[in-house]
């Protein structure tokens, strides 16, 4: 079965995603993402900004009902492509509902593939 570490089905999604690190020190930038797939665990995405591992950054992001989620992510996993980067990151404290909405998504989009 490979070496498969996530612990939710991911979903693709067309999206964009505002980011801030949280570091307390420097003034927060926000940068623009491409978002490649999301769980309700986590997202993946794409930037050429050079982000850092371990690093928690705060984030926006509009689902396909146009509502907005707010949520903290920790970046896990860096993969360079070219002039952008590859990241995995999970969320960190993402309340239940929010969750829920992905997952919701997640299992109509699968019953519309099948």
């Amino acid at each position: 079965m490979g070496s498969e570490k996530r612990k939710a089905e991911r979903t693709e999604l067309t999206s964009r995603l505002i980011i801030k690190q949280l570091n307390g020190v420097s003034e927060a930038k926000e940068v623009a993402i491409e978002i490649t797939d999301v769980s309700k665990a986590g997202v993946g995405f794409a930037c050429t900004e050079k982000l850092e591992i371990g690093a928690v950054y705060e984030g926006f992001l509009t689902i396909w009902t146009k509502e907005v989620i707010h949520s903290f992510m920790e970046i896990v996993r860096i993969v360079k492509r070219d002039d952008t980067f590859d990241y995995g990151a999970i969320f960190i404290g993402m309340p239940e509902m929010d969750s829920q909405r992905i997952e919701i998504y997640q299992t109509i989009n699968n019953a519309q593939k099948q």
